[in-house]
C-alpha cells in the first residue's frame, strides 16, 4: 500500500471521528437506530477517484457530492503533494489555499469537507 494510501485511509478515520462527535451531539451521546445505520455506513460511502493531478474524494450517502481534493503530484507550482483542497465544483479544486496535508497536518478535516477559511 502506498503512503498515499495511507494517508487517505487516516483522513476518513478523522472524518468518522468527526462524523461520530456529529451524532453524539445530535442524540445526546446516545447512538441507536437511523443514526447508527448511518455511522456504521459512513466509511463505506467514501469513494476515490485518482487522477494525474488530483485525487477526488467523493461522499456517496444517498448524495453523491465531492467532499475535497488531495494533490498526487510533486510538479504542482502552489501545493504540495497531499494538500487539500475544498471543491470548487464537480470536476475542479478551489486553488486558494489549502486546508492541511494527508501526511502532516488533519486539523482542517471535517466529516462534511475541508474546513472553511
Amino acid at each position: 500500500m502506498s503512503d498515499m494510501n495511507q494517508a487517505i485511509i487516516k483522513m476518513v478515520g478523522v472524518m468518522k471521528k468527526d462524523y461520530q462527535r456529529f451524532w453524539d451531539r445530535a442524540n445526546g451521546g446516545q447512538i441507536s437506530g437511523y443514526a447508527k445505520d448511518q455511522l456504521d455506513n459512513f466509511h463505506e460511502s467514501i469513494e476515490i477517484s485518482e487522477g494525474k493531478k488530483y485525487i477526488k474524494i467523493i461522499r456517496n450517502d444517498g448524495q453523491r457530492m465531492v467532499w475535497g481534493f488531495i494533490v498526487n503530484t510533486d510538479n504542482d507550482a502552489k501545493f504540495k503533494r497531499g494538500d487539500i483542497l475544498k471543491a470548487a465544483s464537480w470536476a475542479a479544486p478551489a486553488r486558494n489555499k489549502a486546508r492541511g496535508n494527508v501526511f502532516t497536518d488533519l486539523s482542517m478535516v471535517n466529516w462534511t469537507g475541508p474546513a472553511y477559511l
